[in-house]
């Protein structure tokens, strides 16, 4: 990436700055295209490690490898100009030790050209945070539902429900940010406790099935476009349905296809060569 590209992205001094100001604006991607489509309306791209479910059609987060994450991060960094981008840890890559993460991070960032990594986790990962902070890698915290903790959790259901499991929240991303994270992710708890950890961090919270109280928000984006048709979490709203216009549109093609219909006149290149152009003598 050019000095010139990088000088037009969003950083993470500025995402930082917008604690309890202009709301953030984030989105998952995972590719080029959607990243180029969404990007002039982002402010920040989580390439999370939600790939696996979203793309690779996994049971969960727990099968994502580093090198996956560093394919789609580069993609969504080639994709984009304006957005910055944070790349997700996936399970496995930091949490053995601070300088496990940080040959994993910094594998990240060289290799993807990101703005910043996320990783999960609250007063176990403060250590963590701090280490990879002080060597100049920019964190996302993540807190309240952590997806590579599912097994751990027994589901997906929402946190924060009891006083005591309310207060460890809260502690966590407390933790996180004091060790230096410049921002961090609420996932799947409930609103009034979404409110009490934006207010308790100095940070700017991200939620996703948390509050719009939170300084910013995250979906999915094929969530939100529509493009699950068998279910959406309660929290996401669909703000377009492309899943039956692409089966409609493919059934045309198939239609086309089957009726010799496709590919037409206007597809074909018409003309041969004439004898003896466009051979070397």
């Amino acid at each position: 990436m050019s000095a010139v590209d990088r000088r037009k992205r969003i950083s993470v001094p500025e995402i930082q700055a917008r604690k309890g100001g202009e709301p953030i604006v984030s989105l998952t991607a995972y590719s080029a295209p959607m990243a180029s489509f969404l990007d002039p309306h982002t402010d920040m791209f989580i390439v999370g490690d939600s790939v696996g479910m979203v793309l690779y059609g996994l049971d969960s987060t727990l099968g994502v490898t580093l090198g996956m994450m560093i394919s789609h991060g580069a993609a969504v960094v080639r994709g984009s100009q304006r957005a910055c981008v944070v790349v997700d840890m996936p399970f496995g890559s930091y949490q053995q030790s601070p300088e496990k993460a940080f040959r994993s991070a910094a594998k990240v960032m060289r290799w993807t050209g990101c703005d910043a990594v996320k990783l999960e986790g609250g007063t176990e990962m403060a250590e963590t945070v701090q280490f990879l902070v002080a060597r100049g890698i920019p964190v996302m915290g993540h807190v309240g539902l952590m997806p590579q903790s599912v097994n751990q959790l027994g589901g997906y259901r929402a946190r924060g429900r009891g006083r005591g499991e309310a207060r460890r929240i809260i502690a966590d991303a407390c933790a996180v940010a004091d060790a230096g994270a410049f921002s961090v992710v609420v996932e799947g708890v409930v609103e009034p406790l979404a409110r009490e950890v934006t207010s308790a961090v100095a940070i700017p919270t991200i939620g996703i099935g948390a509050s719009a109280e939170c300084d910013g928000q995250v979906l999915v984006t094929e969530d939100m476009l529509g493009l699950f048709a068998d279910f959406t979490p309660k929290f996401v709203r669909r703000y377009a349905d492309l899943g039956p216009q692409i089966s409609k549109a493919v059934a045309e093609y198939a239609s086309d296809v089957k009726a010799r219909r496709f590919p037409g006149p206007e597809n074909c290149f018409r003309e041969l060569p004439a004898k003896g152009k466009g051979k070397g003598k």
